[in-house]
Order: structure tokens, then sequence, then C-alpha cells
């Protein structure tokens, strides 16, 4: 829908408030109050107003932002279509020294508050920018199937959904993702003697083993189907001295840890011998399985194999669509917010919404709203959420009166 800068920026602030509308043919529009004291000044600016906006916009901003605020620049942002306020308060924040880029800095430095007002209007005057077509790839989108996936060729030995049925072989789930990595890593890179894991783990690489530890660590832990020949009760006293590592009943507390609940017996036992042996390096095992005996391992592993496995305390990681229902509570439904104090996302260059997200998490950027959001995101959520965002048809905005009672 073409949109003139009269319809766009069209707003009168009454002392009972204001709704604000976003157009959407497809949808009913949603009313949001804002508070008098509110900052509003360029969503009531003039046809005159944005007309000098351009022209003090196109002297000072376009060689980032590009022509029109469509932006030709890694990491720079969209203006075209931004909403009013917020790209108001922004300017204001770099004019203070709030917001980190000396570039940004030397560009508003001299202008007045008035001039930052019509340039926020001009902004938002302009029509959006066209979605991106970049799609991230299915891995990105769900590192739980992806890891999924990625295991398939690994049900052949450790059983479907990582439950062992073959003696000898190794239960995968009820462990921290962080000890499964570290152990493929050790078998990739050969510390850990095994040709055929090392031949089956040469092509992975370290996101791929995140993902299949993630996996793992998301089944429902179940003990190995498999038989121990050893006397569990003999085991459970001679175990005493391993609990302060591998954690009371064989549940580690360490996510560097392997917790050896319910893990299959035969597997202990040689896993005992290969430390006893020298073949697996770590110098605490190797001390404390210097003195036990054959007999004595096998208890021990009849012991541990007969305990419940336990969940490791993992998160499962939200969708990017679940994300995105938490983003758009403040952002607008697929990220076209309808607050003229808060950003628009839609359409917007998915390199600066990763830059942005980034900067909250190093709080580079100061919003403790924001930093909270962003504290647990992971990098390929980001990435997800960037693109996702990008993606999203970008509409424009009209603000009206709301009568009073």
């Amino acid at each position: 829908m073409k949109r003139s800068a009269q319809t766009l920026i069209l707003a009168l602030v009454l002392a009972t408030g204001m709704t604000i509308l976003a157009y959407s043919p497809n949808g009913a529009a949603q009313p949001v109050a804002n508070s008098p004291e509110d900052d509003l000044r360029a969503v009531n600016a003039s046809s005159l107003d944005i007309a000098e906006g351009k022209r003090l916009a196109d002297a000072s901003c376009s060689s980032c932002h590009g022509a029109k605020g469509i932006s030709n620049n890694k990491g720079t942002p969209h203006l075209a279509g931004q909403r009013p306020a917020y790209l108001h308060l922004e300017l204001r924040a770099y004019q203070a020294g709030a917001r980190g880029s000396p570039v940004m800095q030397a560009a508003v430095k001299f202008l007045s508050d008035d001039a930052l007002v019509k340039v926020a209007a001009y902004y938002a005057s302009l029509d959006p920018a066209t979605p991106s077509n970049t799609r991230p790839t299915a891995a990105k989108l769900d590192p739980v199937q992806a890891g999924k996936a990625a295991a398939s060729g690994c049900a052949g030995c450790h059983g479907e959904g990582g439950v062992s049925k073959t003696a000898g072989v190794p239960n995968l789930i009820g462990q921290d993702p962080k000890f499964l990595v570290g152990a493929m890593q050790a078998y990739k890179s050969g510390q850990r003697k095994n040709d055929m894991m090392k031949t089956m783990l040469a092509a992975v690489s370290e996101t791929e083993m995140g993902n299949i530890a993630l996996y793992y660590a998301l089944q429902k832990p179940a003990r190995a189907q498999t038989t121990a020949h050893g006397d569990a009760a003999a085991g459970k006293t001679a175990a005493t001295d391993c609990g302060g590592c591998h954690g009371d009943h064989g549940v580690s507390g360490s996510p560097a840890t392997p917790s050896l609940a319910g893990q299959d017996a035969d597997y202990l036992v040689d896993a005992l011998k290969a430390y006893k042996g020298g073949t697996r390096s770590d110098e605490t095992m190797k001390s404390l399985a210097a003195a036990i005996e054959e007999p004595a391992m096998k208890n021990i592993a009849a012991y541990y194999s007969s305990l419940q496995p336990q969940p490791p305390k993992v998160r499962k990681p939200l969708t990017t669509a679940e994300w995105v229902a938490r983003c758009d509570r403040c952002h607008g439904v697929n990220g076209n917010s309808t607050d003229p104090r808060f950003p628009a996302l839609a359409a917007q260059r998915a390199d600066y919404i990763d830059k942005v997200l980034h900067a909250y998490q190093k709080g580079e950027r100061k919003n403790t709203t924001m930093a909270a959001m962003a504290f647990g995101l992971t990098d390929a959520e980001i990435d997800n959420l960037a693109t996702y965002y990008a993606q999203q048809k970008a509409r424009a905005v009209v603000f009206i009166t709301q009568p009073g009672k």
C-alpha cells in the first residue's frame, strides 16, 4: 500500500493518551496505550518537518544508511519505515554519548533536538525495506532435530536413542553435553584409542558434535539393556571412592565428569582397564584404577549398571518460533512494532540484528529488558532470530487519536 508522509505520521496526543494501530491486510488492529509523558514529538511531525528532515538526512545520514534509508552496508541498519519516537530517542542517546559509536556521535553532535525530531520523522515516513530471501539451514533452525539426524549413524552400535543393547558399548544418554563433546573430540584426535570411532567422527564438525550431545542429553534416561557380570552389593562398597567425582548413586554433578548410573557394565570394566594400563590418559583415574583388580572392577561395574540414570541439567533450546513469540510481545507481530517507542524488526538487516543482540549480551548496549532477553541466547539462536525477522514483511503504521471517555 502506498503511503504519503501525511498518512504515515498522523497523530494528535491527547491528555487521555493515544491508541496506535498497525496496518495489516489480514489482521485486526491492536491498541497500545502510551503514557502522556513519553516524548512523541517525532510522531507529530508535519509534512514540512519531514521535508526538512529529508534535507538533513541526505546530508548527514545517507552515506552510511543509504538512499531513502535502505542500507547496503554490513551491520548498518535500515532506517526506512522505522518507528519515529524510537529513532528520535536513539539519536538523542548517541548525541549524549550513551551509545558507543564515534561515527554516530560525530554525525549528530551539532544537530539540535528539533533537527533530530525531523530526521526521525523523515525516515519513519519512508517505505521500509523489502524482506530478505536468505534462509537458515535446517541444522540451524533446530539443534535437537539436527543432532538426531547427525546421530543416525550411531544407533547401530549405541542403540536407538542412545540406549545400548550391546555389551561393551556405552549408553550415551544421561550425560551432560560437555562430557559427550569432550569424549567425541578425544576419539577424533586419537587421544582415546578406537579406530572405528575415529573414522566415524572424522567428518563431524564441532557444531554437529554439540547437536548430537544435546540430542542424547535430552532423551529419557534408561539403563543399558545388557547383562552385568559381578556382585552389585560388593561393588557398592568398592565404589566408595568414586562418588567424590561421579556423584552419589553415579549421577555426576560436574558437566565434564561422566555419570555412571545405568552404564553398560562391560564398557565400565574396559574403561577401568584402559585407565589402569595407560591407554586412556587421566592421572586421577590411573591412580585410582591401579589398585583395582578385575573382579573388583566387575563388581563396581555391576553396581553402577544397576542404578537408574538421571537426566542432566540441560535446558531444551526454545525453537525459533518460541523465541519470536517472546520478542513479538514488545516488537509487534512478526516484528512490526505498534508502539512508536519500540523498534520494528521486520525486514531489518540480519547482520545488524545479530550485532545488536550480541551487544546487549556483552553490555555494550544498555537496556535491562533486552540484556535479560539476550543473556541466554546461543549464537545459533541469535542467527535464527536475525534471519527470521529479516524475512518478514515490514508494514506501515498510522497513529490516530483515541477519544477520551
